[in-house]
């Protein structure tokens, strides 16, 4: 196992709904660690980048618009495995398919306000913290 860094990103239903603090225990619980963190309220060219591998499919439009709805929390974990400890402690895009205790079985209202995204590969991870933070914002 080698020691790695995922993005983490508590999406607008979540922080609306002031679960942070308990998506956060979560993942500190499961060994990972918050090495860069701020909250910010995307605007739509931000999301647009972030997303831009979705651009060309049905759900485009709408994923912008929920992430630009409110203010988001975005994480660099750091921790044995971070990409691969961080998706099994989210669960399940959908959250009828998640397992007990993962955030979205816990928290997600449904498959679109689902309370989290995670980097799906340590290579999309090193893209995405680099979309989201600057060198120096990282201080683990």
């Amino acid at each position: 196992m080698a020691t790695e860094r995922t993005l983490s990103i508590i999406k607008p239903d979540a922080t609306a709904r002031n679960l942070t603090g308990k998506i956060i225990a979560k993942l500190e619980d499961a060994g990972l660690r918050v090495v860069a963190q701020k909250r910010t309220k995307w605007s739509r060219s931000d999301a647009e980048a972030f997303y831009a591998v979705h651009r060309e499919r049905p759900f485009f439009d709408d994923l912008v618009a929920f992430m630009t709805s409110g203010p988001i929390v975005i994480q660099v974990l750091e921790g044995e495995d971070a990409v691969a400890t961080n998706r099994k402690v989210m669960g399940a895009t959908n959250p009828a398919d998640a397992e007990a205790g993962t955030i979205r079985k816990d928290f997600a209202e449904n498959i679109e306000r689902n309370s989290v995204h995670g980097s799906d590969s340590a290579e999309n991870a090193a893209k995405e913290i680099a979309l989201c933070f600057k060198a120096g914002e990282i201080v683990g």
